[in-house]
């Protein structure tokens, strides 16, 4: 049996959602159960906490201390450049397959390497080419550019980057 858990200690949970929806209360009873969080309270706090990223799939995680939990939205880089397109919020049960084949700047790509952090990277510039490489896969424009062309002029320091 595993041991009992001590309501002082912090647990934390990392769940993947869709913003603004209550996911599936059987998902999260197994997860919050063992706990002694109500399922229902728990995704409704969440359905609230991400109605700014509605119909987007973003990462939430549940700090969870004296039987509170305390929600945090951790958008990943996709969810970041999606966001930024300023697309209208869509019903992910009827639009399949969307296409994002509209443009952003190279500015909102450096707030959005600055906001991100420096993850696997040693300075912001491989931050920024991570990032235009995820604008790559989401299928949009950088300037009215192919990202990779961009991470190309980056490499050749064509394109100057900010420091920090």
């Amino acid at each position: 049996m595993p041991p009992k858990f001590d309501p002082n200690e912090n647990k934390v949970i990392y769940l993947k959602c869709t913003g603004g929806e209550v996911g599936a209360r059987c998902a999260l009873a197994s997860k919050i159960g063992p706990l002694g969080l109500s399922p229902k309270k728990v995704g409704d706090d969440i359905a609230k906490a991400t109605s700014d990223w509605k119909g987007l799939r973003t990462t939430v995680k549940l700090t969870i201390q004296n039987r509170q939990a305390q929600i945090e939205v951790v958008p990943s880089a996709s969810t970041l450049i999606i966001k930024a397109l300023k697309e209208p919020p869509r019903d992910r049960k009827k639009q399949k397959n969307i296409k994002h084949s509209e443009n952003i700047t190279f500015d909102e790509i450096v707030s959005i390497a600055r906001r991100y952090g420096t993850d696997l990277a040693r300075e912001l510039s491989g931050t920024i080419k991570e990032i235009l490489g995820t604008a790559q896969s989401v299928g949009c424009y950088v300037d009215d550019r192919p990202p990779h062309d961009i991470i190309d002029d980056i490499n050749s320091s064509a394109v100057e980057c900010p420091a920090s």
